[in-house]
């Protein structure tokens, strides 16, 4: 299973990502190396939406045409 999710950042902002464990995913956001570089700056981020898919095709697909939908629009989206 592969996951789309999106976390609020301390700064209100939206980061969207995917992976195969979202609390670990979190956790590393949150206080580890492994965060993005984006998040880094931003903590503490919190999960806002989560979307389940069967292969890392799928996923990476929906994450790609998340991230070309304006602020606005993800907020219409959670």
């Amino acid at each position: 299973m592969y996951y789309l999710y999106m976390v609020r950042c301390n700064d209100n902002s939206l980061y969207t990502g995917i992976t195969t464990d979202l609390e670990r995913r979190i956790l590393e956001h949150n206080g580890s190396k492994k965060g993005a570089k984006y998040t880094k700056s931003r903590r503490p981020v919190t999960l806002v939406y989560e979307e389940k898919f069967e292969n890392r095709a799928e996923a990476s697909k929906r994450e790609y045409a998340v991230k070309k939908l304006t602020k606005s629009e993800k907020e219409e989206l959670l």
